[in-house]
């Protein structure tokens, strides 16, 4: 597929995130409006969804955009879903009539959490990922835990954490101890993270166990996602119940979704199995994308330095597997359930995700471009992750999904 042209000039550019090809939504705030709105990227501008359908311009549409958040029009399903981005692409494209007035810069807004998080649930499925972290901790020989080439491993994380790009975020505080500590500590982490991810976006209910090609079908779309990972708080308070203060801090997620429409151009398989998956997790077809993924750091003041690149294809299991492995104890799915992808790594240094894996648990240190050494983040750094699947003169990508670590709050018993 090449690029498909549109009446927006800056949509044609070959370097846009946006182009009529990809049409993601988010909500945006503009000026002293009361109510944040929807509204679908094209170019550097933003088209103004709940003008359009205030003006009739969706056509038989059941109003869903007198809301700030895309829920309503998620639960519609997705007949509705591809009826409106065939009714955008008619709206947008070259030749059609221009509608200017419904443009609005994206310079000039401020983007807010594009959908009401219902729940959030966070994965573990890159195998380099898994086995790094293991070697780090358990040893080459039994860095994969027995069960991962099996089952896609998750907890439940907190809903209330998730924000949007530019959001700060605070240096949590936590118990920590150290290997030669005889009791913990109560104190600001020391070992703040990233962690570079995917997150899938569930637009349709369940109620009981899902095939994957149904799991797939109930995902709405794609955001990026920034687990931020304590990782001093969460070696102390893991066992046995794995993460849970070490992983409340934020989730800082791409403002913009970009639907699995303009994503299927670029679908491919997860990669050959170690051990066949029961039949329940085996897929009908490819379910990962060819996304191009970037990890950046820039430090207060300083030049940005590019941490990490790597893909998501290299995940060993896709959303789709996550989502109906999710439903197979009756668990139900909501409309507005969030779902990331874990840590995507790939086999080379210079594919991992987080910094745990590119210092080695702070053993190698890196050298950003403007001579500051980093294992983990300081106070004053903006993390900024940026993905895009490339296409024929053209790129299907996310905006920026950035935040920046602001100083731990004062002592909470010192007040």
């Amino acid at each position: 597929m090449a690029l498909m042209k549109s009446w927006v000039a800056s949509a044609n550019s070959p370097n846009t995130d946006f182009p009529l090809n990809n049409l993601p939504y988010g909500v945006f705030s503009c000026g002293n409006d009361t109510m944040p709105r929807c509204g679908v990227a094209i170019g550097d501008m933003i088209f103004d969804l709940f003008k359009a359908e205030s003006d009739g311009l969706l056509g038989d549409l059941a109003p869903v955009f007198d809301v700030p958040y895309w829920n309503d029009f998620m639960a519609l399903g997705p007949d509705a879903w591809a009826g409106l981005r065939a009714t955008l692409m008619d709206l947008l494209k070259d030749g059609a009539e221009e509608r200017p007035d419904y443009l609005v810069a994206q310079s000039d807004v401020r983007m807010v959490l594009p959908f009401q998080v219902a729940e959030y649930t966070d994965f573990y499925a890159s195998k380099d990922h898994a086995t790094n972290v293991g070697t780090m901790f358990r040893g080459p020989e039994n860095a994969l835990p027995p069960n991962w080439l099996s089952i896609p491993i998750g907890y439940n994380g907190r809903a209330s954490s998730v924000v949007v790009s530019g959001t700060d975020v605070r240096r949590p505080w936590g118990q920590i101890k150290g290997p030669d500590d005889d009791l913990p500590r109560f104190e600001p982490c020391k070992r703040f993270d990233l962690e570079l991810e995917f997150g899938a976006i569930v637009g349709q209910p369940s109620d009981g166990p899902v095939t994957v090609a149904e799991a797939d079908a109930m995902i709405f779309g794609y955001v990026l996602l920034n687990d931020w990972s304590a990782r001093d708080i969460q070696a102390w308070e893991y066992q046995p119940l794995g993460p849970f203060q070490a992983k409340a801090t934020a989730t800082t997620i791409s403002p913009w979704i970009v639907t699995k429409e303009a994503l299927e151009p670029f679908r491919t398989a997860t990669p050959d199995r170690e051990r066949d998956l029961l039949p329940y997790l085996q897929e009908p077809g490819p379910m990962l994308y060819d996304i191009d993924l970037d990890v950046a750091l820039a430090p207060d003041g300083g030049p940005e330095t590019v941490l990490s690149r790597t893909n998501y294809s290299v995940m060993y299991y896709s959303s789709a597997q996550q989502l109906a492995h999710h439903t197979t104890s009756g668990c139900p799915m909501r409309v507005g359930d969030l779902l990331g992808s874990g840590t995507i790594s790939g086999p080379q240094k210079h594919q991992r995700g987080a910094l745990l894996e590119l210092t080695w648990g702070g053993k190698e240190p890196v050298t950003l471009d403007g001579g500051e050494i980093r294992t983990f983040l300081e106070d004053g750094d903006t993390l900024t992750l940026r993905g895009a699947a490339k296409g024929d003169g053209y790129r299907v990508g996310f905006g920026d999904c950035a935040g920046k670590v602001l100083a731990a709050f004062a002592a909470p018993y010192s007040r």
